[in-house]
Order: structure tokens, then sequence, then C-alpha cells
């Protein structure tokens, strides 16, 4: 197992190593001379381990792989630069497979796919209760499914209290009529008081207008009276059967208007950005093939659900045919609003370090300037930058990590050589820097002579 992970270790610092030359402006030869580019640049301030910029030597060294140490020269920090920026050659760049392309203005939309489940539209569903107890005699309506008309009547009910609201509106009417002609204002208007809080009583308790209406003209106290649907729609629920006995708590039936249905998408909630009211969806069902449903996203819930991690909008569908059933499943597109005039460049453009997130901008020279930004919306391989880079901009789209690797040590670099004249990193401040090294004296970062 030892020897497994020794040679692991030694097959990724391999590696690094040839990341590191590819990309690395090249040290002295193995032969110890120095190319014509270093040579026109003077002495080197002190050496660099190409793996760790932490790692320097005053002297010419070497590695514990055998690779030369960096030299670090004045010139080096003498630019204009942002810090990081990083100067490749030509030939290295096409070596290293680097591509670009440009930012751009642009619009940016997204098409989003879910899936949804039909259900009742809730603001046109009602569910019946008796206002009064009593014994169900007869049920009109007594099948599920079952398509009702406004006003149809349900089911006849027998309760005392109705029978007994009756006779004393048929009292009251009695009353009016032998005391309309008295000769005192008072009791003539008592009498249609009575009369008229009677009468409202009646319809407190939901007994028909034609009954109050029959039993006016009869004067007959009728043991059954009808209740009626209020709205039209589909008998979804019934809650009682003949001979029942009922009370203000029980239901009895629940009816539901589905001539309009309403679909509740599942929206992931890096989706969400996206989603707006307002926007075209687009509804399919395996029930109904061949047929494309619209509507419009009429709400989005404001809370996740739990076990899913989804946001639901609430879509609105006509449904006249009533062939949109509810608890059916469907697969919904969403064609969100686009976004218009943004800086848009391509997603694989974009360093994500967890920090932040960078690109590399191509600067004049063979240079590759990094710049921070801050993203927006993603879509099909592009992303929306709503700052650090300008349209026009050309940045890197491959072999950019290459690049952020070497970026990073050159700002490495850079931020050791900000340091005294004369003084290297790793030394005591106010320490000089001596270019000769005693005999047999470890130099730190190089291999130990043995």
């Amino acid at each position: 197992m030892n020897k497994k992970i020794i040679l692991l270790s030694a097959a990724l610092l391999l590696a690094g190593a040839a990341i590191g030359y590819l990309v690395a402006p090249k040290g002295a030869s193995e032969t110890g001379e120095q190319s014509t580019e270093q040579a026109g640049k003077g002495e080197p301030l002190f050496y660099r381990n190409a793996m760790n910029p932490s790692v320097t030597s005053p002297v010419p060294a070497k590695d514990n792989m055998g690779m030369d140490y960096i030299p670090v020269y004045a010139d080096d920090s003498q630019n204009n630069d942002v810090a990081g920026t990083v100067k490749i050659d030509p030939v290295v760049v096409q070596n290293i497979g680097v591509r670009t392309a440009k930012a751009v203005t642009g619009n940016l939309s997204r098409t989003i796919r879910a899936v949804g489940k039909i259900d009742y539209n809730e603001e046109k569903m009602a569910r019946i209760h008796p206002k009064t107890e009593g014994w169900i005699e007869k049920l009109f309506v007594d099948k599920t499914g079952e398509t009702v008309k406004e006003d149809t009547i349900l089911l006849e009910v027998y309760s005392p209290k109705l029978v007994s609201t009756q006779q004393e509106y048929l009292l009251a009417l009695s009353n009016q009529k032998t005391l309309r002609r008295s000769e005192f204002p008072d009791v003539s208007n008592g009498a249609k008081n009575l009369v008229k809080t009677t009468y409202e009583r009646l319809q407190l308790l939901d007994v028909p207008e034609h009954q109050i209406k029959e039993l006016e003209k009869t004067k007959k106290v009728k043991k059954n009276l009808h209740i009626h649907t209020p709205v039209a729609g589909t008998i979804v629920r019934i809650g009682a059967r003949e001979g029942q006995f009922v009370t203000p708590n029980t239901e009895l039936y629940m009816i539901a208007d589905l001539s309009e249905v309403w679909v509740y998408a599942d929206i992931y909630e890096y989706e969400i950005p996206w989603v707006k009211l307002g926007d075209k969806v687009e509804m399919e069902l395996a029930g109904i093939p061949g047929r494309i449903f619209t509507g419009k996203i009429s709400y989005i819930y404001p809370y996740a659900e739990a076990k899913t991690r989804t946001i639901k909008a609430r879509v609105v569908f006509d449904n006249p045919d009533l062939i949109l059933r509810p608890e059916m499943f469907a697969e919904m597109t969403i064609h969100s609003e686009e976004q218009k005039d943004a800086v848009i460049v391509p997603a694989e453009a974009v360093v994500r370090s967890g920090t932040r997130n960078q690109v590399f901008v191509v600067r004049d020279g063979g240079k590759f300037e990094p710049k921070d930004i801050i993203l927006g919306l993603e879509s099909d391989g592009k992303v929306i930058v709503l700052s650090g880079v300008n349209a026009g901009d050309t940045v890197v789209t491959s072999a950019q990590f290459l690049i952020d690797s070497e970026s990073k040590l050159r700002e490495a670099t850079q931020k050791m050589l900000e340091v005294a004249p004369g003084e290297t990193p790793n030394m005591e401040p106010g320490m000089k820097m001596d270019n000769t090294i005693p005999a047999n004296e470890h130099i730190h970062g190089a291999d130990d002579d043995k």
C-alpha cells in the first residue's frame, strides 16, 4: 500500500511540474546557461521553486525532483500590469490549446422544463353543509362525478327547526294581515317587522325561495325542505346518505367547477430567477397525445417544498371540454422572459474558485489579465456578466486553468517582491541577501547532499 501511495504521489508531482514547465518562464538550462531573454534582465534577485513560490533561494538551486529554480528579476515588478497577469510565448499558447471568445452584448433567455400536476381551482370549489340539524329524507344527486347546474336540487332534509320556523312565518303573516289597519302605527309596524324577521330567518337557514313562495301561497307547512347547489360544477364528494342524521358539521357535498383548472409546476431553486409572473407555459399530457395547452403563470409560492427542494408555480388553464382531470401529471415548458442588452460570455470561460469568479482577458503582447467578475443568469452554455468585463473584451475559454495556476504563481511572486531592497521573502527583516553559500551548507528547498 505504501509503495502505491509513493508512486501516486510521484505521478502527481510530475504532472504538476509539467504544467509549471509549460506556462512558466524557463530558468537556467541544465548546463547552467541563461537564455537570451534572462540575460537582458540583469542579475536575478532570487530564485523560486517552480511548484511552490514560497520556497526560495538566493542562489541557483534544484528541487527534490531535480527541476531548476526559476530566477526572479527586478524587472518582473517594474511594470504596470495587474497582479497575476501572465505573459506566455505564442508557441506555448498554441501548444496548451488556448482558445478565446469575445464578450458580446445580447439577449439571453431560457426554456425551463418541469413536471406539473393538475388540481382543482380553489376559487371555484364549494363545500355544502346544512344550517341546522335534521335527517336526510331523499338524495336527488347521489353519485360522485355527476355534473350539476347552479341551483340544482341536491336533497330533501327534515328538520324540526325548519318546520317551527315555517309555522312562525305563517303566524307572522296572519298577524300582519289582522293588524295592518290598526289605528296605532306602532302595532302595524311591529307586525310588519315580525314578518320581515321570520322571512330572513328562513333565508338564513337556506330555505329556497320557491318553497318560501309556495308556503305563502298554500299556507301549509312543508315537512321536507330542499337544499340547492349554489354553484355549477362536478360532484367530487358526497358526505351523507338517505336517512342519515346530519348537523352543521356534516359536509354534504363537495362541488368543483372544472371549466378552469390549476396546474402546479415544480421549479428547482437554481431556475427560480428565470421564472416570473405572466410567463407563457405550454403543457403536454401523456393521456392527451398531440395536443398542447397554453397558459400563464399566475402565482409563485413563497416557500420551498421540504422533501423535493422545489418551488411551486401555479399555472391557470381553461378546460371547457373537461378533459384536464385533477391528479393527472403533465410535462410543462416555461418560456422565460429575455434578459436584454446584457454582457454575455461563454460559461466555460469562468474560473470558479468557490470564493470568487474570474476570467482571463487577452491583452496586447501575449498577456492574459485575470479579472474578477460578478455573474448573472446562466443559460445554454452562456452567462451574463454584471461587472468586471466589457463588451468587446476577448476572454480565454480553454486552458484557462493552466493560465490560472501560473497567474497565482506570478501574483505570489509579485507579493514577495514587495519587500525592502536587499531582502528576500524568507529572510528576517533587515537581513541582507548573500549570494554566496559556504560549502556543504544546505540551501532552503534544494536537495540535501548525502
